[in-house]
C-alpha cells in the first residue's frame, strides 16, 4: 500500500496542550512517567488525530543521581525525594483513572547497584510499576518525539537527547526517503532502529550512542576544579573525546542538507535565554531554530555571570542554574565537529515518545500506522 502524504506542508502539527474540553474517557486515556538521573516528568493524555491532548503532567527536580559518581549508589536522601515526587503521579494517576501507561527509569537506575531495591520499594510505596529501559530504546523513543520538527529538506539527521547522567545520539540517513515522508519516516522508528519488511520508505539509522555523561555526571567529574572557565572549556573537551568512537566523525558530511535537533533542557534554556523570555514560553521555544553563534553568544553570557549571576538569573531557574555549564559544554563540543551551524529546539522527548509509541501501538491515532 502507498504511503499517504500527510496534511499542510509535510511535518506533523506540535502536541495540542491543551486540556481536553470535556472531562475524558479513562478508556481513552494514556500516562507516560519518565526518571531520569535529575528528574521525574509525567505526561497524562488522550489521543486527537495524529496528535495528543495533554490532560494532566507533573515534572520535578529529585536529584535521583546525587552522589552516584562517587557511591555506584542511590542514597537514601534522593530515593526518598523521587519516592515522594512518585506519589504524586500516583495520585494523578488515579484521580484520571488512567489504565494504559508506561512508566520508565534511565541511567540512574541503570548504573545503580542498588536500583532493584529502590524499584521494589517504589513499588511497594506508591503501587508503580518502574521499568528500566535500555540506552537504544531511551534514543528511540527520544528520535520519535522529535519527527515534527524534521524539515523535509533534511537528508542528513542527528538527534540529541542531553539528559542527567547520559547523552543520546542518532545519526540518521533520509536520503532515500521522499522530502513530504521524512517526518513521517522518523515517526516508524518508534518498531525499532532496524525494522525490515516495512512497505514505507525507511529511515536508515546509521549509528547511535549513548555517552554516560549528562549533565548532572558530567558536573561532577569536574566538581573539584574551581575556576568556572577552566571547568567548563574541561568538560566541553572531555565531551568530544568521548565521542571519538561515532560513526560520523569517519567521514566529513556535507552541511547542504543536514539537521541537528536537540533536545532536553538545556537546549530549551539557551533558546529561552537568546529570546529574552521573562517567563518560559513553550510555544516560543519549541521548534525555534538557532545558529551556533547565537548558541555562542548565550553561553558566553552564563560564562561572564559566574555562578553568583546564573544563579540569579530567573532565565535559568534554580532547578537549572547548577547544571547549565555543563549542559552548555555538551551543545558547544557537539556544534564544533558537526556540519552544520544552525540547531533546532525540541521541548520534547522522552515522554511524548513513550506517548506516541504506545498510542501507535493501540492504533488510536489517525494514520496510525505512520
Amino acid at each position: 500500500m502507498a504511503p499517504k502524504r500527510p496534511k499542510g506542508a509535510g511535518a506533523f502539527p506540535k502536541p495540542v496542550e491543551s486540556p481536553a474540553p470535556s472531562r475524558p474517557d479513562p478508556s481513552e486515556l494514556y500516562a507516560a512517567l519518565d526518571l531520569g538521573t535529575n528528574s521525574c516528568r509525567m505526561l497524562i493524555a488522550q489521543p486527537k488525530g495524529n496528535q495528543f491532548h495533554v490532560v494532566d503532567s507533573f515534572s520535578k527536580s529529585v536529584q535521583l543521581g546525587a552522589g552516584l559518581e562517587k557511591s555506584g549508589r542511590l542514597s537514601r536522601s534522593s530515593m526518598n525525594r523521587t519516592i515522594s515526587a512518585l506519589r504524586v503521579c500516583q495520585q494523578k494517576i488515579r484521580r484520571h483513572d488512567v489504565r494504559r501507561m508506561r512508566l520508565v527509569a534511565t541511567e540512574a537506575c541503570r548504573r545503580a547497584h542498588n536500583s532493584r531495591e529502590f524499584i521494589r520499594q517504589v513499588k511497594r510505596e506508591t503501587g508503580l510499576t518502574l521499568e528500566i529501559i535500555q540506552p537504544e530504546e531511551e534514543a528511540r523513543l527520544a528520535v520519535i518525539s522529535c519527527a515534527p520538527l524534521v524539515s523535509t529538506k533534511t537528508e542528513q539527521l542527528l538527534v540529541v537527547d542531553i539528559g542527567g547522567g547520559s547523552t543520546e545520539l542518532v545519526w540518521i540517513d533520509l536520503s532515500a526517503v521522499p522530502s513530504f515522508e521524512r517526518p513521517r519516516a522518523i515517526m516508524r522508528l518508534h518498531a525499532g532502529f532496524h525494522t525490515k519488511d516495512s512497505p514505507f520508505p525507511a529511515a536508515r539509522v546509521v549509528d547511535w550512542i549513548s555517552v554516560p555523561l549528562g549533565v548532572a555526571t558530567l558536573r561532577d567529574q569536574f566538581s573539584d576544579v574551581e575556576s568556572d572557565s577552566a571547568r567548563y572549556a574541561l568538560m566541553s573537551w572531555y565531551f568530544e573525546e568521548n565521542l571519538a568512537e561515532f560513526a560520523p566523525y569517519k567521514d566529513e558530511q556535507a552541511r547542504e542538507g543536514f539537521q541537528i535537533v536537540g533536545t532536553s533542557g538545556t537546549v530549551t534554556t539557551v533558546a529561552a535565554s537568546h529570546l529574552g523570555l521573562k517567563r518560559y514560553d513553550r510555544t516560543k521555544v519549541d521548534g525555534l531554530r538557532m545558529t551556533s553563534d547565537q548558541i555562542e553568544k548565550v553561553i558566553s553570557g552564563y560564562l561572564r555571570l559566574g555562578p553568583e549571576g546564573r544563579r540569579a538569573d530567573p532565565r535559568i531557574g534554580q532547578d537549572r542554574q547548577a547544571l547549565i555549564m555543563s549542559g552548555a559544554a555538551i551543545l558547544q563540543a557537539l556544534l564544533r565537529c558537526w556540519p552544520t551551524d544552525r540547531l533546532s529546539v525540541a521541548d520534547r522527548g522522552l515522554r511524548e515518545g513513550l506517548l506516541y509509541a504506545q498510542m501507535s501501538a493501540d492504533g488510536v491515532l489517525e494514520d496510525g500506522s505512520f
